[in-house]
């Protein structure tokens, strides 16, 4: 069984900064991927970042160029600096872990993950 937790949220004005971060735990091979999402009122979850096996790091278009992905040597840890913030990327922000491959694709920009977080909740005041 895979442990995630998330941690950081807050409130800031527009063009404020946060600091998000994600911690799992349990079997290495069930959390070879975490990766962010959010979740804004009314909408549907949505990919924010990651960074896949090899290093690189993904992010949305909506959050390219204000968001910075990083993980920790172990893999076991997975942070996310929100810089430029704005009102829309107000949401519940969760992390999830699990395996590289999922139906014979591997890749951690994906929706499906068998393991979640209870998110912390982003608010970005005009």
């Amino acid at each position: 069984q895979v442990q995630v937790a998330e941690s950081g949220g807050g409130s800031v004005q527009a063009g404020g900064s946060l600091n998000l971060s994600c911690t799992a735990s349990g079997y290495p091979y069930l959390r070879s991927c975490l990766t962010w999402f959010r979740q804004a009122p009314g909408k549907e979850r949505e990919l924010v970042a990651t960074v896949e096996r090899e290093g690189r790091a993904r992010y949305s278009d909506s959050v390219k160029g204000r968001f910075i992905v990083s993980e920790d040597n172990a893999k076991d840890s997975l942070f996310l600096e929100m810089n430029s913030l704005k009102p829309e990327d107000t949401g519940l922000y969760s992390c999830a872990a699990g395996i590289y491959c999922v139906s014979g694709v591997c890749s951690c920009w994906r929706q499906e993950y068998t393991s979640w977080g209870t998110g912390t909740q982003v608010t970005v005041s005009s």
